[in-house]
């Protein structure tokens, strides 16, 4: 099914964005094959493929990152040709990245005006204009906080209002929603339609399908790098055939998994304080527990703790009072690599930078954990490292390209599945697994979370932190709700409802099972 394209819109209007026979490789793979899109003034339009299906790569054409190998690239029936990203801003396009643009030494009005000012302006001005911007669309945010003391979804909502406040016409939202709350996600759809309606284009990219069938207009629906369905109404499709479109077939749909055999305690977390990076409490006296067998989800708005606790428990921030056990056993002042050691897996957040190395290659990446297996005396087995990384290229079905190459070029689901794929491989006892499938398509978050469900069936204690709670609820084996870092209420996942939950995580605590708060040190 793929609809033809015309040169103008049912209106006869030249198209806002008209990209036609675009192609783009990189060493080792083709990211785009001849990829048309066609996006009208005043709609939310949709952009939606597997990983490496070319929707980023056809994004960052469109925003001035990369130039195309061949194909046109029209805005409002001009054709241009853009060498950088200014000239993308110039003719009025702003991109918010699935990696974030940001500065994390300057404050989050520092980086919404960078490069947007055009005079010198008092830091108080812009600290008042950029709140002002944030209130009227409902953005929570801190104008002078330091970025690098900011949750993703906080950095999330700086990107945000970057475009926002260079008034762009042409709005593109790679993975937006993906550090957004329920409640956030939808706040970010009205503001997208409020967009449309003044009269800009708005191009989504969301794995999410339930997102794009409730409120975006059109959809186009890329496959190795082409196109295979354009422009097609919302309206006149749903989610089956959207998701047959992206991956050739329609995917099984999801289902709670059966419950596990549930053992000993695995992870215990008591009394648990700690600060976040402006030396102000972050955790209040966490008491939590993962036995053997179970998944324990973590719900809460960003900015709650739950970065913390995950930093916290995999050794990557310090304790101020409380105890952190592993397979019963007092880690709470251990290393990293001690905690490793002792059978813990960690699947953080920021895949880039905490997770991998992007300067180095795939190969580098996947032994980061286990280089020493790899080793003969002082020097690295080559043959070695490349079996281990071809296993779990093979097996989590990673795009890489050369092996060798820098895991710069990667897809933002192909980096996920390298993470997730390095922290499970050896079966870990514990696993934290924070946002485990930011990002990745239809296909790819059920990989991931049946993964998780697997290790649990083998006997693993599975803390899941995430923010998509349909995640939660369709994995969880219990759900506890993170509020101002306190475990504030639990709820069984079968019988919960959503708005009860949503109002725990908002502070609200009536009709949820309160958790007693921990008094003394």
């Amino acid at each position: 099914m793929r609809n033809e394209l015309t040169s103008t819109d049912t209106l006869g209007q030249p198209f806002a964005v008209e990209l036609q026979g675009i192609w783009k490789r990189f060493p080792g793979v083709v990211a785009n094959a001849g990829a048309d899109l066609r996006v009208s003034a005043g709609t939310v339009h949709a952009v939606l493929g597997e990983n490496g299906a070319g929707k980023s790569t056809l994004m960052n054409i469109l925003a001035g990152v990369y130039r195309p190998d061949a194909g046109q690239l029209r805005i409002d029936g001009e054709i241009h040709h853009f060498r950088t990203p200014a000239d993308a801003l110039a003719a009025g396009i702003g991109m918010v990245h699935q990696e974030f643009r940001l500065i994390p030494s300057f404050t989050v009005a520092d980086n919404v005006v960078l490069g947007a000012a055009e005079r010198i302006v008092r830091r108080s001005s812009i600290e008042s204009a950029v709140g002002e911007l944030a209130e009227r669309f409902g953005i929570a945010t801190e104008p002078d906080r330091m970025v690098w003391q900011l949750s993703m979804g906080e950095r999330q909502r700086v990107e945000i209002l970057k475009a926002l406040w260079r008034d762009a016409q042409i709005l593109v939202l790679d993975e937006p929603t993906a550090v957004l709350t329920p409640g956030e996600a939808d706040e970010l759809a009205a503001v997208l339609r409020h967009m449309a309606n003044d009269g800009r284009a708005v191009i989504f990219i969301s794995h999410k399908l339930q997102e794009v069938t409730s409120f975006c207009d059109e959809a186009t629906v890329l496959r190795g790098g082409k196109t295979v369905a354009a422009s097609l109404s919302v309206e006149s499709t749903d989610a089956t055939e959207l998701a047959g479109l992206m991956v050739g077939s329609s995917p099984a749909i999801s289902e709670r998994p059966p419950p596990g055999q549930v053992g000993e305690e695995l992870l215990a977390v008591h009394k648990l304080r700690c600060m976040d990076d402006r030396g102000l409490p972050a955790l209040d006296g966490i008491e939590l527990t993962v036995r053997s067998g179970e998944i324990v989800g973590i719900a809460g708005v960003a900015g709650n703790g739950q970065r913390e606790l995950a930093q916290v428990i995999a050794g990557l921030r310090s304790v101020e009072s409380g105890t952190v056990c592993l397979t019963g056993e007092d880690r709470t002042f251990a290393s990293p690599r001690q905690r490793f050691s002792a059978g813990l897996g960690y699947i953080p957040e920021d895949r880039l930078g905490v997770g991998l190395a992007p300067r180095l290659n795939v190969i580098d990446n996947a032994i980061l954990r286990t280089y020493r297996d790899h080793c003969r005396g002082p020097f690295l087995d080559a043959e070695s490292a490349t079996a281990h990384c071809q296993d779990l290229v093979d097996r989590f079905r990673i795009q890489t390209g050369p092996l060798f190459h820098s895991i710069a070029g990667l897809s933002g689901g192909n980096l996920q599945r390298l993470l997730v794929g390095r922290e499970l491989r050896g079966h870990p006892s514990v696993v934290v697994a924070a946002q485990p499938t930011r990002g990745l398509d239809v296909q790819g978050v059920k990989a991931i979370q049946d993964l998780l469900v697997a290790e649990r069936d083998v006997g693993a204690a599975v803390l899941l932190i995430s923010e998509d709670l349909d995640e939660l609820l369709t994995l969880s084996d219990r759900l506890l709700v993170m509020h101002a870092g306190r475990i504030v209420a639990e709820f069984e996942p079968t019988t919960a409802e959503r708005r009860t939950i949503g109002e725990a995580m908002a502070g609200h605590l009536d009709g949820a099972c309160v958790i007693p708060e921990v008094v003394g040190p």
